[in-house]
Formats: structure tokens, sequence, C-alpha cells
């Protein structure tokens, strides 16, 4: 269903992908815009268990084109350096590809804005469970339902990676 990547030394792990996706503080979000075009949006959001969430207004674009399709893809930049003297990036990502649903039970709702406040702003907690009760009718919240990730980093991140801990694992190769 998924394709498979090309560079098979270059993908990450399982888990070196669910790092990526717990501690990127921006990601895009990509759903199926109006028209048949792509829209993609950058979001703040907060990965756990196997699903993303992020929080929107009550309407607009995003929203009204999860409601419609609810098949999403979501990328996250974990780093991006570029070299010019070699021509290229040293880059590391994650991609998702998942089934988006809008919270309709306010305890997952609530879970999930507590998650995104203790993410965004965990010096704060009195803070966040104000803004938390202020807020709830205005905010809606978003589930990601992850059926398909991939990590990816530059062959020279690899390569670096091999010199200091030289890899065990044969299906990177």
């Amino acid at each position: 269903m998924f394709r498979a990547g090309r560079r098979k030394k270059q993908f990450l792990s399982q888990e070196a992908t669910e790092a990526i996706l717990r501690r990127g503080l921006a990601g895009v979000l990509g759903v199926h815009g109006d028209d048949g075009y792509p829209y993609a949006v950058p979001i703040s959001y907060v990965y756990e268990g196997g699903k993303i969430y992020l929080h929107s207004a009550n309407s607009g674009h995003k929203l009204d084109s999860i409601r419609r399709d609810d098949k999403v893809s979501f990328c996250v930049i974990d780093q991006d350096q570029v070299v010019p003297e070699e021509l290229t990036t040293y880059f590391r990502s994650a991609i998702v590809f998942g089934r988006a649903r809008i919270v309709e039970e306010p305890e997952v709702k609530r879970h999930a804005l507590e998650l995104l406040g203790q993410k965004y702003s965990a010096a704060f907690p009195e803070k966040i469970a104000a803004s938390i009760t202020r807020e709830w009718a205005a905010v809606t919240v978003v589930e990601i339902v992850v059926d398909h990730m991939s990590g990816k980093e530059a062959i020279e991140l690899v390569a670096m990676r091999e010199k200091v801990l030289p890899s065990t694992n044969d299906s990177n190769e």
C-alpha cells in the first residue's frame, strides 16, 4: 500500500522515527484541499502512542478538508543543515500517513490539549489549565491515527553515525 523507499541505508528505524515525532516542534500537515489541490499547513502538534494531536479554530480550510477526506500526510524536519561546499543538505525527517478525525470526546480533547500545553509550556501548568477552560468552546482538536511512518536521513549522517557506532542493523543496508 505504501511505497518502499529507494535508498534503504538512509531509512531510520521505527524508534528513531518516533523520536523525531516526539521532539519536533512544528510539522506540516498535508490534506486533500479545495478543487483537488493539496493543502499543506504548518502546525504545532504532539505525538503520543501512534497518534498525532493538533488544535485548530472551529472552522477553516484544514477542517473542511479533513471532513471531506480523512487521509492525510504529516512531515517533521528534524535537521536541515545546508552544506554549501558539498552542494548538499544534511537532513533528517519523518513522514507520516494516517487518518484524521475531529475529536468529539471531551476526555480525549482535554488530554490532547493538556499534552500540547505540556509540550510547549510545561513551566506554566496553571496557565495551561486556565487556557483550556477559557478556550474550550473555541478550539477543535484533530487526532491523526498513524497508518504508516518512515524516517530518513542524509547519507552523510549515516556515514557519520556508522563511524561512531558501527551498525548491526542489516535491514538498513
